[in-house]
């Protein structure tokens, strides 16, 4: 007999309504807000945010797991189950709906009672980009949403179980194992701990990176010093978007070829070496904005081009560089820049590993040792260029041992000496 939590639930025709939104409040006390269909707040995520505040979590971590409660919510609102009444059963058919589900077209402005804008059409879905390879993004949430999604509910969960506010199991399960390391080798590493039961397998990951001749077109296609400057410094330091944003005159040292940036988990100060050509771009934007903006130690270092000047942001910058692609047919993003920083330093025979993961700000060496393994085009390249290698080698002929000379042999076994 199947109880009633394992009774199927009919996903095909299950129709989830984008009920609900996350709002950005500007307040620095709570960045983000989840409001239901009703415009009330939903009080467990904001007790789970401030949670996170609370513990350090910068406000773009706190939105991306707001994000991801969002999509729970709605699956729960539209099948009518309450968050707190939630089983394994609904973990499991959210696990099965957010991997096969359409992820849901982005409203438009007409969609949202604003005049309405006629766009390019992009490219379908998964279809690969011809300049740099990536795919468009497909149809349904990436593996990494899935797996981010997962992680986010079984920590919001277990809040709620600790803080008796919540059902008095977790539903977010862990996978089905005995004890763990039971029959561990004490002089082997540690294996991968227990992970959720509805959790996908990750595919293996392959560091990005934007080949150096494409990049020369690339940076050839900004438009102004200060896109120069930018772009230089992300490359050579291979700081995240965010982190080189926020710099203030205070962290810039030309003479020692130092930024100081706020890392985006730790929020610790951080000096970071740049190149030389990204301190002469920032040298040539400065003098072009002098007068025009604050520049004291405490104003920040990148501005909008245009009156009223405006502290740069990262959708302004991304904008920036989105226009850069489109002249090049081009879909990298920022954070292709860090990865293409990180791959050149790790690379480099003479840089220690470790020496990449300070820099990069990585909090576990594993991490920065992806971009150790090569990428699929090297590879390519480094077997042409073996197999041009094999077809210029002259055949040779069977060699003396070490120790004798060929012209003794020569005469030894009377064979001619070439």
């Amino acid at each position: 007999m199947i109880s009633q939590e394992d009774a199927p639930r009919d996903l095909a025709a299950l129709a989830v309504p984008r009920a609900g939104r996350l709002l950005e409040t500007g307040d620095p006390w709570e960045p983000y807000r989840l409001i239901d269909a009703s415009g009330c707040a939903v009080v467990p995520v904001t007790a789970y945010l401030q949670d996170l505040q609370a513990a350090g979590r910068p406000a773009a971590t706190q939105r991306s797991y707001a994000m991801d409660l969002l999509r729970w919510f709605r699956f729960c609102w539209a099948i009518g189950v309450r968050w707190d009444q939630a089983t394994r059963a609904e973990a499991r058919d959210f696990s099965r709906w957010v991997q096969l589900t359409a992820k849901p077209a982005p409203q438009r402005p007409g969609e949202r009672g604003e005049q309405a804008v006629s766009r390019p059409a992009g490219p379908l879905p998964g279809t690969p980009n011809p300049v740099t390879g990536k795919p468009a993004p497909g149809r349904r949430y990436a593996t990494a949403t899935v797996l981010h999604c997962e992680t986010v509910l079984r920590g919001f969960y277990e809040y709620h179980l600790q803080a008796g506010t919540g059902p008095i199991v977790n539903p977010i399960v862990l996978a089905r194992v005995g004890r763990p390391h039971a029959h561990h080798n004490p002089m082997d590493p540690f294996g991968p701990q227990q992970a959720g039961l509805f959790r996908p397998r990750a595919p293996r990951r392959f560091p990005r990176r934007i080949p150096d001749e494409k990049f020369n077109e690339l940076f050839a296609a900004l438009g102004s010093d200060r896109d120069r400057a930018l772009v230089a410094f992300w490359i050579s330091t291979g700081a995240r978007a965010s982190e080189l944003l926020g710099v203030t005159g205070s962290g810039i040292d030309p003479g020692q070829q130092l930024i100081t940036v706020v890392r985006k988990g730790s929020r610790a100060l951080q000096q970071i070496p740049a190149s030389p050509d990204a301190f002469v771009w920032l040298r040539l934007y400065q003098q072009q904005m002098r007068g025009l903006v604050p520049a004291g130690p405490d104003d920040p270092v990148w501005w909008t081009l245009r009156s009223p000047f405006r502290q740069l942001t990262y959708h302004a910058a991304r904008a920036m560089f989105t226009r850069a692609n489109a002249a090049l047919g081009a879909n990298w993003t920022l954070h292709d820049l860090r990865h293409a920083a990180a791959y050149r330093l790790a690379r480099d025979p003479q840089m220690p590993i470790t020496d990449v993961q300070w820099i990069l700000g990585h909090a576990h060496l594993s991490t920065t040792q992806i971009y150790v393994n090569p990428v699929p085009d090297d590879v390519v390249q480094n077997v042409l260029a073996h197999y041009r290698r094999q077809a210029g080698q002259k055949p040779r002929g069977p060699q003396p041992a070490p120790g004798y000379r060929a012209e003794t042999l020569a005469a030894l076994f009377g064979r001619e000496h070439r």
